[in-house]
């Protein structure tokens, strides 16, 4: 199980084409408070929350409220550029759309690595296969637990600590 950290596309020019596309469609209004939130959304390779973004948006754009970034996030689902997830924790995050992952979550700190298994996904459908030849469209495949920090190894490290140094 090989951990990668961005399965996103690189091209954010393409997804903005994409974003472009879909507000034209719809004819819906081009702010340059919505811009700043897809603009930072799109380069964001993590798992962000309302208030994350948010936060980012406003070093930009300080009267930017908590309503616009919830709206945009929404359009941006809608228009197929964003997923919403659950973690277990009642607070949603989003993530910018791109290849298949699965997700391994700390239940204590809250990191959430990205990895991708072939061995998984095979017995995935082996055993869909199984069962009455079920033909698996798509799946979430997400592992709760506690990083070594978090489960009092002795000189255990959180992974996401390690990352930042």
């Amino acid at each position: 199980m090989a951990e990668r950290s961005d399965f996103r596309p690189n091209d954010t020019d393409e997804l903005k084409d994409r974003w472009q596309a879909y507000i034209q469609d719809r004819r819906l209004n081009t702010t340059a408070q919505r811009e700043a939130i897809v603009e930072m959304f799109l380069r964001t390779r993590d798992h962000v929350s309302i208030d994350e973004l948010l936060t980012k948006v406003r070093k930009r754009q300080p009267k930017v409220g908590y309503a616009t970034v919830y709206r945009t996030l929404k359009l941006l689902v809608d228009s197929g550029l964003a997923v919403e997830r659950q973690f277990g924790d009642g607070q949603a995050r989003y993530e910018v759309v791109g290849d298949h992952h699965d997700h391994l979550i700390c239940v204590k700190c809250g990191l959430i690595l990205e990895f991708e298994d072939d061995e998984i996904e095979q017995l995935q459908e082996k055993i869909a296969s199984r069962l009455g030849g079920f033909t698996v469209l798509r799946h979430r495949h997400e592992l709760y637990g506690l990083c070594p920090k978090a489960a009092g190894e002795s000189d255990g490290a959180c992974p996401n600590e390690l990352r930042k140094k």
